[in-house]
């Protein structure tokens, strides 16, 4: 099967980062696992003299907004505003780059939609069917995605959406939940006919096999290709583009009255109508952007099979479009060691960071990147953010920074000195200097942001660890022609970190050059230029006063958010206890001598594997202290066995060994449900205890 999937312009790119539902602010865990990655791209490539559109929007329809506009007693008009606003301008205040930042509720997104959908139905590239869906009969309604919840049919999670289950990443359908309930009413719903249109996913097997597991995306990242890959050979089904809803975009076809487009149809059309209004605003032409372009998309892992399956379906079946050359999906950040949740207000939202750390955009930009979900889970913490600020932006790049201009300015009225002879060590720094771009560039190139952002402090580390070693404040009494060429081979490397931090770190690259005089330059230090130029910044030049890059963040600073996770946390666990009002009642009382007969200890899991042909079970090899035993728990649906090893648990060792499916449990691990009815750990103390502590 033909497909357009390489551009013929290799130095145009569009880049999209996904489209943010207009439900409520923006928080770390959206800047980690999309915004922030993408910008850094997209400055990167602006640097090089790349053709750039970078695209974002406001995702305004779907389920969610009319849930929040009920929630608030507010219209769902109202809803988007606010909150595209705080979005948009938040996003402005940090500095991600966008070339166009849209909404899917302007008219130039509704008519392209539209127009995609018409194409699709006169191609005949949908299948129109007559199907049974859920219909809540006290609110009168069909009831799409979010508007129904239940057990998730493939791990059990008993909050799970109707378009997906947030627990195990898994999309649904409205039906396949088992024991659904409206989330309008808390009613059970019943079954209804109802007409939908539907893109037959099965039909483009043949086509997504070719592009992705024998074509060339096996350099798309490991879970991005191991997601789309299971997919695939698990066989896909027609998927609804259309919804029974009152808000949204109308299906402009006959006979779909009260009906329309899946906000998963709508919303990544959203980035060809945002490249139109940017396009119209510049006078250029969009089509080149969507036809012959590197595109690349920036998501979470929440979103890889719509961007890696329906959307790269849809755009083939419409015939006119690139598709992707790359889906760098990262995984999910979590805040203090627990999922961000925005119902549970568990999150850093970025407006109020702008507000409590002023002017320190680069600080959390900097933060997000070192500890990026590129192939795992990562955990956001305020201690680490304090330390990253502390002990590497200010210790080492600012430090350095620092240091270079004021002895700049104490030993030469900031004049740039001319050099002497360079000895060996000024050569070898420089040469090592010139390394670094390339290094740098390749990371960058193969969505490594991380290890780039770590190589661009190694150019700071180079800095202090090369003034470290001359001393210029002391060779100064003995040698003052030697401190210049110190100075001067110095200035070099802080003129090369004023070029290298600007895809990372944006608002300081600013200062920098600012503090450096970049605007007076003849020449304009580029990335190309720290490789092939010995002289980035030339003898006789005047720098500014030195100003400090960043500033040090106080405990005081970091122990007024972790109060005010303290606080969410205690007002959520009070909202449990109110939910969970009627829990079980107490059992028979028991005299202290029963309890006593108890021998409960901490242990730690040393190995685990999953037990043959059974769903639930994992065999565990605990050490106890008094022993290393056999102990199998059912916890396999809630844990992988290569999670928890390590893990420090607690233990009920004289519980009378039974056999297991063959296997001799010689223990048991106490564990609970939380409130979404996942299995978790009673784990000792978060200080820990040796094996085989008794817990009394």
């Amino acid at each position: 099967m033909e497909y357009n999937d390489v551009a013929k312009n290799k130095n145009r790119f569009t880049i999209t980062a996904a489209l943010p539902y207009t439900n409520g602010p923006i928080h770390i865990g959206h800047l980690a696992g999309v915004y922030v990655p993408a910008d850094i791209f997209a400055r990167y490539l602006r640097m090089q003299g790349k053709d750039v559109a970078f695209i974002g929007g406001s995702d305004e329809h779907g389920v969610a907004i009319p849930m929040k506009a009920k929630k608030e007693g507010v219209s769902p008009q109202q809803i988007i505003d606010k909150y595209h606003h705080i979005i948009k301008d938040s996003f402005k205040e940090f500095g991600i780059s966008f070339d166009n930042y849209s909404r899917t509720s302007n008219e130039i997104h509704h008519k392209t939609a539209s127009e995609f959908f018409k194409k699709l139905y006169q191609d005949d590239k949908f299948i129109e069917e007559v199907t049974e869906q859920l219909y809540d009969q006290e609110a009168e309604q069909f009831l799409a995605d979010r508007f129904v919840s239940g057990t998730c049919p493939k791990c059990q999670y008993e909050a799970a959406y109707g378009d997906q289950c947030e627990n195990c990443g898994s999309s649904l359908n409205a039906t396949d939940l088992i024991n659904p309930k409206s989330t309008i009413t808390g009613s059970k719903p019943v079954l209804k006919q109802t007409k939908h249109w539907f893109l037959p996913l099965d039909a483009y097997e043949g086509f997504l096999r070719q592009w992705i597991i024998k074509g060339h995306k096996k350099d798309w990242k490991p879970n991005v290709y191991g997601q789309v890959k299971s997919w695939i050979d698990e066989g896909l089904k027609p998927r609804a583009v259309t919804r029974d809803l009152d808000w949204g975009i109308p299906v402009p076809v006959p006979g779909a009255d009260g009906k329309v487009l899946y906000v998963w149809f709508d919303a990544p059309i959203g980035y060809i109508s945002s490249t139109k209004e940017w396009a119209d605003r510049q006078g250029k032409q969009w089509e080149p952007y969507w036809k012959d372009s590197r595109l690349i998309h920036f998501i979470g892992k929440d979103n890889i099979v719509f961007h890696c399956i329906i959307f790269p379906s849809m755009l083939q079946a419409h015939g006119d479009y690139i598709l992707p050359e790359n889906v760098p999906a990262n995984e999910f950040l979590n805040l203090e060691g627990q999922k961000l949740s925005t119902s549970k207000n568990w999150a850093v939202w970025l407006h109020e960071y702008l507000e409590e750390f002023p002017d320190q955009q680069d600080v959390l930009r900097y933060t997000l990147t070192a500890n990026a979900p590129q192939t795992k889970d990562n955990d956001f913490t305020w201690k680490d953010f304090q330390a990253k600020n502390n002990n590497e932006l200010v210790a080492i790049f600012g430090n350095f920074i620092n240091r270079v201009t004021v002895l700049t300015h104490k030993y030469y009225n900031g004049v740039i000195p001319q050099a002497g002879e360079l000895t060996t060590e000024d050569q070898q720094t420089l040469k090592e200097l010139k390394s670094y771009p390339e290094l740098i560039s390749n990371l960058i190139e193969k969505y490594r942001f991380r290890e780039a952002a770590a190589e661009l402090m190694n150019v700071a580390r180079l800095g202090n660890k090369y003034l470290a070693d001359q001393e210029p404040w002391k060779v100064v009494k003995q040698d003052p022609e030697r401190v210049k060429s110190i100075m001067y081979v110095s200035l070099q490397i802080a003129t090369a970190l004023g070029v290298l931090s600007e895809p990372f770190l944006p608002f300081t690259s600013i200062k920098l050059k600012g503090v450096l005089d970049f605007d007076k330059l003849q020449i304009q230090p580029n990335w190309e230029q720290i490789k092939d130029r010995s002289e980035l910044i030339a003898p006789g030049h005047t720098i500014a006063a030195s100003v400090l890059l960043f500033s040090k963040i106080e405990d005081d600073q970091i122990q007024k958010q972790l109060d005010k996770l303290e606080a969410t946390k205690k007002k959520n666990q009070e909202d449990n206890l109110a939910a969970n009002a009627s829990v079980e009642p107490q059992k028979d009382t028991i005299e202290f001598d029963d309890f006593a007969k108890l021998d409960i200890r901490t242990g730690t899991i040393l190995e685990a594997q999953k037990m043959p042909k059974a769903d639930k079970l994992l065999i565990l090899k605990v050490d106890t202290g008094i022993d290393v035993r056999t102990i199998v728990s059912g916890i396999a649906k809630d844990y992988k066995a290569e999670d928890i090893i390590g893990k420090q648990v607690t233990v009920l060792v004289n519980l009378a060994p039974r056999k297991l499916r063959g296997v001799l449990s010689e223990g048991m691990i106490l564990m609970t449900n939380n409130s979404s009815g996942k299995i978790v750990f009673i784990n000792p103390d978060q200080d820990q205890v040796n094996n085989g502590t008794a817990i009394n």
